[in-house]
């Protein structure tokens, strides 16, 4: 049986750690270890895109990272239930014209009883920036 810790039901700490481990795999930016962490048939919704099943999120991350460069994400704790918890986030990436964004959003995270996320819900704005503006690095 396949199983991400921490498990469900969270509590403030789990949820803050279960938090850090998914920014630190996004910051790896491997879409394989990603995808690690959701069901097998996890729903996403990513702006105006759906993705289904890890399959389908390797390829979404894979041709994200093609196009964004420099990519830093931070996420920050903003609520959570038993198996639900919600997140702001920021990250900053480069363009391949070198332009800089800043993306700001909030996450919906749904886990299954094995600490799988079955669900993530993204909304997503992107500001540009200048290099000198820039927060993460």
């Amino acid at each position: 049986m396949e199983q991400k810790h921490p498990l469900p039901p969270f509590t403030l700490e789990t949820a803050l750690e279960k938090i850090q481990l998914a920014e630190d795999a996004w910051n790896s930016q491997d879409p394989e270890r990603v995808s690690k962490a959701y069901t097998l048939d996890s729903e996403w919704r990513n702006r105006d895109q759906f993705v289904n099943g890890r399959e389908e999120i390797v390829k979404f991350l894979s041709s994200k990272w093609q196009k964004e460069f420099n990519y830093k994400l931070k996420k920050e704790y903003w609520a959570h239930t038993d198996n639900r918890i919600a997140v702001r986030f920021e990250y900053e990436y480069q363009n391949k014209e070198e332009n800089w964004f800043r993306a700001y959003g909030n996450e919906n995270w749904e886990f299954d009883e094995n600490g799988l996320m079955r669900k993530r819900f993204a909304s997503i704005n992107d500001l540009a920036i200048k290099e000198e503006d820039r927060k993460l690095k």
